[in-house]
């Protein structure tokens, strides 16, 4: 038994060693932060040694026997109690003022930062990046102050990142925002390592893992956003990542590469694919049939949903555009209705492309014929 101790003190060191100091400073926020949390933490260290030690040093020189008569002692220092009244307010008075400069410059957004949209939800992010392109991922390029304009499509979420020392609650009916700006550009992994792990999550037909590859699909090592407000039952899988691009160019690059559908390029069920994956529509519904948040998008086309009410529906075009822009309306028995809106973010023509991608994994016999919207096709509002 004594003999294992060593090794389960060594263990300890190394989980504990992990947690023993911060993540990465990575925006100009992290350095002023983190002197700041060390400046209070060893003030408090300073006071509480002589204070616990005081402590135990008079409980034992005046200590009486049991049954001892009690000594009545009135008398008091004046100087000595002055000095551990008046000193201290001196350290409080300090600890206010930086903390309350701290807070100001992270409220204080600078000119000419860039603006992006972030919607929070159970449980996943969409970032808006302007002319119809949506991500979870937030991509940004560093040196740039970058500003996050942010709602809630239903619960109290809180966004963080711990290696820019950046937090902000979402509240839902309103929008909150917060700033920082990015001091450490991300590093690209080889070509063959990207290679093999998209080989490999490809050969199992598993979705692409983060915290297995530590890097994106696109081969950028990252930083991790979380939310830190629970927000129910899946709160721990609401993370995804940041990539601090080098230059503007690069990031523009990557937006562009996840714009809207080329037509000469993806066909409508392959750009309904990739919709899946950037509108976080994979961190609910599952593509092999296993049971997530949501119901399984395995067979769904052309198959009888058991609804709440009781009822049965075909899910059919008209079945999965309601679920997408109303999705409270009809929801599967089994099921929360915990799915946000869509209406006014999906264009009839991306609507479409997922549907033709849920018909490309169903063998279900198409229940109706949908032909692609025109140019005149309505937009949802």
């Amino acid at each position: 038994m004594f003999a294992s101790l060593p090794s389960a003190f060594a263990i300890l060191g190394d989980y504990t060693a992990d947690y023993a100091s911060f993540p990465e400073s990575a925006s100009t926020f992290a350095a002023d932060i983190d002197w700041l949390y060390w400046a209070i933490t060893w003030v408090c260290i300073f006071f509480f040694i002589p204070i616990a030690g005081s402590l135990f040093y008079f409980t034992y020189k005046y200590h009486k026997p049991k049954g001892a008569k009690a000594e009545s002692n009135v008398a008091h220092n004046t100087p000595i109690e002055l000095a551990w009244s008046i000193g201290p307010s001196f350290f409080l008075v300090g600890m206010f003022v930086l903390g309350a400069k701290s807070y100001l410059d992270h409220r204080t957004v600078p000119d000419g930062a860039n603006e992006l949209g972030v919607q929070a939800f159970k449980w996943g992010w969409t970032v808006d990046y302007g002319g119809g392109t949506f991500h979870p991922e937030l991509h940004i390029y560093v040196g740039e102050p970058t500003k996050l304009s942010m709602r809630s499509s239903d619960v109290i979420h809180s966004l963080y990142v711990p290696a820019f020392r950046a937090k902000k609650d979402i509240v839902p009916g309103r929008y909150n925002y917060m700033w920082f700006k990015p001091t450490v550009a991300s590093e690209m992994v080889s070509e063959d390592e990207l290679a093999d792990a998209l080989k490999e999550t490809q050969d199992l037909g598993e979705s692409w893992s983060y915290d297995k590859w530590q890097f994106t699909p696109d081969g950028y090592r990252f930083f991790d956003l979380y939310c830190t407000e629970y927000c129910g039952k899946n709160h721990s899988e609401m993370q995804t990542v940041v990539v601090v691009h080098k230059t503007l160019d690069d990031l523009n690059a990557w937006i562009k590469k996840y714009s809207q559908r080329d037509p000469s390029q993806d066909t409508p069920a392959q750009y309904g694919e990739k919709l899946y994956a950037r509108r976080g529509c994979s961190g609910c519904h599952s593509v092999d049939g296993s049971k997530r948040v949501g119901p399984s998008f395995k067979e769904s086309y052309g198959n009888q949903r058991p609804l709440a009410s009781g009822s049965t529906d075909t899910a059919d075009e008209n079945y999965i555009r309601e679920s997408i822009l109303y999705p409270k309306a009809k929801v599967v028995a089994g099921y929360q209705p915990v799915m946000p809106s869509y209406k006014g973010q999906l264009s009839e023509d991306d609507i479409y492309s997922l549907v033709e991608y849920l018909k490309s994994i169903s063998d279900h016999t198409p229940t109706s014929k949908t032909t692609e919207p025109s140019a005149e096709s309505d937009t949802p509002e």
